[in-house]
């Protein structure tokens, strides 16, 4: 990282060592404990100012004007701003050496009275200036003037490597991620009110149940035992039921070794809950009723805007069964048409005609196949997509009308799948015959999870069950198009020797140069 440092790094060091040699510890070990905080400076100015209020504040350098005697430093401290106001007769020829060994991206502790310049700027009068931390590198800082933005970072790959970076010089960055908190905080505090549970269940397992999906595979070394992350908490929350917790929810990690792209990662957030004594139907109104208060709360109202198209979030949202919806949008009636006859429909409806027939080829994953290639582009405001077939949902009770179909749900919001639900299956002998056929169907190897088999024989209540994507919903409320803006650390390839370090010193190089230039 400093072999061979760019000439602005060794600058920035070579200021390290002279601010030692001053006396000055550009990493103090004692804290410093303001007696507002930026934000409080702010909101309080107006007293602060009449009373003269001396107030102890710090923050992060992000911009430097110096005319003369007179400097004037923007610290930036959780999102808010406020400019200090620097003199030399006040500080004295040492503090103002020191003044001059702060770069852009240093932290320091101020110290003076509030007032207003003749502009009207807020500003802290410094009388006492602190240093608390030297950045080695360059912060690849825009330079704004007005509402014009110069140099800003663009490169959406380096952002997400650095998030730091786009924290603190991207505002809506940081303000996405203020608001998944409080959406992750208002899914918790509706199920809390409703009388759920939270619990935690294992991240690593022998098993790993719950839904159809290439697992990572680890191990655990001092039992020579292998072992996955899991793909979903849903058998173990469900063996909460079968121990008499009757509403039990989770926040957590989930992890899935497949695609990337802008609606996928393979570590990603949900939560799931079960509810005894309740089934798929009631667990569409549990759904549309609480992305109905995330919306409230985020937007105030359920009739948002996303990628420049109005959606309406209020509740009813509709209900289309798969079949149903291959019958009205694509103009396909599969009531009389089995297996062996799915190749003809394949070759004449789907995009890319038998070519997409799904291995191995059932009647079901045949439905699904046809349902997301000609239905789904064309779903836009909420619907639940329910009845699928029974093929595909091994967890899940069998419809009540319908013995092809099962009693589940997936709502489907701007065209993307942001949930699941089911009617959950408490036969424990029909729950073991369809997870040994999912266990042969599987292409890795798969242990039948005993544990929760065992916990459904025990008996287990009816009941409905409902993940939601944390991440999906995130990117619909805040109005981002891919799921690594709203996930501080998604994954992103590193270049071909996996570093990161040459590449950062230039970036911030160049940055922090043009930055200059434009000021």
């Amino acid at each position: 990282m400093y072999k061979n440092a760019h000439p602005l790094v060794t600058e920035r060091l070579r200021k390290v060592e002279e601010l030692r040699r001053l006396g000055i510890d550009p990493y103090p070990q004692v804290a410093y404990r303001p007696t507002y905080t930026l934000a409080e400076v702010r909101r309080d100015a107006g007293a602060l100012v009449a009373q003269r209020v001396r107030v102890k504040a710090a923050g992060r350098i992000l911009a430097r004007r110096e005319m003369g005697k007179v400097t004037f430093l923007d610290l930036l401290d959780d999102g808010v701003r406020v400019q200090a106001y620097f003199r030399l007769p006040e500080l004295g020829e040492q503090t103002w050496r020191v003044l001059g060994l702060l770069d852009l991206g240093d932290f320091a502790g101020v110290e003076g009275s509030v007032f207003h310049t003749r502009s009207g700027e807020l500003s802290i009068h410094v009388e006492v200036l602190t240093v608390l931390g030297k950045a080695s590198h360059p912060l690849p800082l825009p330079k704004q003037q007005g509402e014009q933005v110069f140099s800003a970072i663009t490169d959406k790959g380096f952002l997400y490597r650095h998030r730091h970076v786009g924290l603190v010089a991207d505002p809506a960055s940081r303000e996405a991620f203020l608001t998944r908190t409080r959406i992750v905080r208002g899914i918790r505090r509706y199920l809390d009110d409703e009388g759920f549970l939270e619990v935690e269940t294992p991240i690593l397992g022998q098993a790993y149940g719950g839904a159809a999906a290439r697992p990572f595979v680890t191990a655990i070394h001092s039992l020579s035992q292998p072992m996955f992350l899991r793909i979903s908490p849903e058998c173990a929350l469900k063996r909460l039921l079968c121990g008499g917790f009757n509403r039990v929810y989770e926040i957590g990690k989930n992890f899935r070794n497949e695609g990337i792209d802008a609606s996928h990662n393979p570590e990603f957030t949900m939560v799931e809950w079960y509810e005894a004594y309740s089934d798929y139907l009631h667990q569409m109104e549990r759904f549309e009723t609480l992305v109905a208060r995330l919306s409230e709360e985020v937007h105030g109202t359920t009739r948002i805007t996303y990628r420049g198209r109005s959606l309406d979030l209020t509740p009813p949202w509709r209900r289309l069964s798969m079949l149903d919806g291959l019958r009205e949008l694509a103009g396909l009636d599969l009531d009389k048409v089995d297996t062996e006859g799915m190749a003809e429909v394949f070759r004449r409806y789907h995009p890319e005609g038998v070519g997409a027939l799904p291995e191995p080829l059932t009647w079901g994953a045949a439905v699904v196949a046809l349902f997301e290639a000609l239905v789904e582009p064309r779903l836009w405001d909420p619907v639940f997509v329910m009845d699928h077939p029974l093929e595909i949902s091994p967890l899940t009770k069998r419809h009540r009308t319908d013995p092809r179909l099962v009693e589940r749900f997936e709502p489907m919001i701007a065209g993307m799948e942001v949930g699941n639900s089911y009617s959950e299956l408490n036969d424990p002998l029909e729950q073991y015959e369809r997870l040994a056929s999912q266990q042969v169907a599987r292409e890795a190897a798969y242990d039948l999870d005993e544990d929760f088999l065992q916990a459904v024989a025990h008996g287990m209540p009816p009941a409905g069950g409902t993940g939601l994507g944390v991440d999906r919903i995130v990117m619909i409320l805040t109005g981002a198009r891919s799921l690594r803006d709203v996930i501080l650390f998604p994954l992103v390839s590193r270049r071909g020797d996996g570093s990161a370090g040459p590449e950062t010193v230039d970036v911030n190089a160049r940055a922090e140069v043009a930055a200059a230039e434009a000021s």
